[in-house]
């Protein structure tokens, strides 16, 4: 496994331009946020609550993800991962507990937060990270927060 700052190197050389990096600090926790609610909304073997959920295991895969890159990164996802269940479930909560208002919602949140990505790819001028490796959708959100990190005086 590369190391992370390589990653996060990396995940920089296509993402310079200005504009590209405001509309990834809007969009990618858009898609995260819209991915986690889409994934709450499918039914569950068993009963889905604020964790036991589809969303949960994906973020328990990210989280272990994170954990193999930086102690540092896994915890500040440990928060995130929080704030997404959270903030999913309360969405849930204002559509009168309806999983299908979350899906709809989510789904279109998902779509306009990707239209976002791929026209700051176009002001860039270079193709997203993923398209040559698909590990760049889980740096994505790393790359946000090693700026939080950096700010902060944190090690990452």
């Amino acid at each position: 496994m590369k190391d992370l700052q390589w990653l996060l190197d990396k995940y920089g050389e296509s993402h310079t331009n200005k504009t590209n990096k405001l509309i990834h600090w809007i969009c990618v926790p858009a898609i995260m946020f819209s991915l986690v609610g889409l994934l709450k909304s499918i039914p569950f073997p068993v009963t889905r609550d604020f964790i036991l959920n589809w969303a949960g295991f994906l973020l328990l895969g990210a989280m272990i993800y994170y954990l193999r890159l930086s102690v540092t990164m896994f915890l500040g996802f440990c928060l995130i991962a929080y704030l997404l269940l959270w903030g999913n479930h309360k969405i849930y909560l204002a559509m009168d507990r309806s999983y299908s208002g979350l899906a709809l919602f989510s789904i279109i949140l998902f779509v306009v937060a990707w239209i976002g990505q791929f026209i700051g790819h176009k002001i860039e001028g270079k193709k997203p990270s993923f398209l040559d490796d698909l590990q760049f959708l889980l740096i994505g959100p790393a790359w946000l927060m090693h700026f939080i990190f950096k700010k902060a005086g944190i090690k990452y």
